[in-house]
């Protein structure tokens, strides 16, 4: 698929997405309404100047216009994750999805071995971080205190703080951790 196609793809959807007409899509990118129906049916060469007001008046990313989609489901294995381990391995996390344009968020599968704790320095500025508990109990300190967490419980917080992970029972502890930057 051509980038043009790409773009008059991608454009339709986020349109129609928004309930927008050509018109009211005019109004809001300052693009005419004749450019942005050609661009729509692919008989136009966009320039970025041009992508990049109508980004703005859809309220995307520039990228959203440009990324071929994701036409297929895309299956991640555990055995394909990138794996990543501290202190003899009783810290390890399996990274399924890094950011990219398209993605403000990277989740993992974290295995925090019994009786263990992570220290983690804190991550980039405006950052938080989503914990959801599969199996065990995590007690989580934070600068606003300390929280437990058991099998089903979920928490969020301003990750770019220090923060630990720990796990004060016999068994291994697992849980999912996003972590979603702005």
């Amino acid at each position: 698929m051509n980038l043009n196609d790409i773009i008059s793809a991608n454009l339709k959807r986020l349109r129609t997405e928004r309930n927008l007409s050509l018109g009211q899509l005019s109004e809001l990118s300052g693009i005419s309404k004749v450019m942005l129906s050609q661009i729509e049916k692919g008989g136009s060469n966009p320039t970025i100047n041009t992508i990049w007001k109508i980004a703005i008046g859809l309220q995307v990313p520039y990228t959203r216009l440009i990324d071929s989609p994701i036409d297929d489901a895309v299956v991640i294995r555990k055995s394909d994750c990138k794996k990543q381990s501290e202190n003899k391995n009783s810290f390890v996390s399996y990274c399924y999805y890094t950011t990219n344009p398209n993605r403000s968020f990277e989740l993992f599968k974290v295995e925090l071995q019994p009786n263990c704790k992570h220290n983690s320095d804190g991550h980039a500025p405006k950052t938080q971080e989503y914990i959801f508990v599969i199996r065990g109990e995590l007690t989580i300190q934070l600068n606003t205190g300390e929280y437990v967490l058991r099998e089903g419980d979920s928490i969020h917080f301003d990750c770019s703080l220090p923060h630990t992970f720990i796990n004060h029972l016999d068994t291994v502890l697992e849980f999912i951790d996003i972590i979603y930057y702005y």
